[in-house]
């Protein structure tokens, strides 16, 4: 199950960052790294600062997008210092995000996701989450480093692993009963797009629309099944109706 949870970071700035944050994951199990466009890497002080976990910083893939990085996952937790315009599942506690990620893990992969040492994700980024977790801290002074809030997450989840050792032999369940990966969500809301925009209901770009119908479908779940359900219904209305 922990090979399933992976720890995404995003435009790192500075490369001692990702090694630091390797160690933090090997510490608590997880060795799924996948960096997006660093700004340097592979990298010397990124070894020397994995300390031990240099065969996670060896083994680790760089991506182009953050979407790419997040295309199999079928939960993705952005971390984020406050809320943002999307209307997103947010988790106030770590501790229930964990318990919900692990038990996701148990049969598909999903991704924790760790912005840009300065301003963290773009809401844009935010869009390719499917949940935001927040880490509780001194409101005077809540600013963590980087490498600091991946222990924080990783710990909350090897924690969550552990306490409940019934989840790691929990059977997989049906294909059309899992959640749906990003990528097959992305290609519902671009399907669900075009059908809004043929049909008059949004005529001219409504990003704002678009944004909180992508967080309803975020907070309602869907299974595989139904999201193809849904997309059997946006067919039917896209084909042209014979005149009687």
């Amino acid at each position: 199950m922990l090979s399933n949870i992976r720890i995404v970071l995003v435009q790192t700035y500075h490369p001692g960052n990702i090694g630091a944050s390797a160690r933090a994951m090997k510490t608590m199990g997880l060795a799924d790294l996948v960096l997006v466009n660093p700004r340097c890497f592979p990298d010397s002080e990124a070894s020397r600062l994995a300390a031990g976990a240099e065969d996670v910083i060896d083994s680790a893939r760089v991506v182009a997008s953050l979407r790419e990085a997040v295309s199999d996952c079928v939960q993705v937790v952005g971390a984020s210092a406050r809320l943002r315009s999307l209307p997103l599942p947010h988790y106030d506690e770590p501790e229930t995000m964990a318990r919900e990620l692990v038990a996701s893990a148990a049969s598909d992969p999903v991704a924790l996701v760790f912005g840009r040492e300065r301003f963290g994700l773009t809401n844009d980024e935010i869009r390719c989450c499917s949940h935001q977790v927040s880490i509780p801290a001194n409101p005077d002074y809540g600013i963590l480093n980087l490498s600091q809030a991946v222990q924080v997450l990783a710990y909350e989840t090897f924690k969550a692993w552990r306490q409940h050792p019934d989840s790691h032999y929990r059977p997989v369940r049906p294909a059309a009963d899992r959640q749906p990966t990003r990528e097959q969500l992305d290609h519902f809301h671009a399907h669900l797009s075009r059908v809004m925009q043929a049909s008059g209901f949004l005529t001219q770009p409504h990003a704002r629309t678009e944004a909180q119908l992508q967080a309803l479908f975020s907070r309602a779940q869907p299974s595989r099944k139904e999201l193809s359900l849904l997309r059997g219904l946006l067919s039917s209305l896209e084909e042209p109706r014979e005149e009687g």
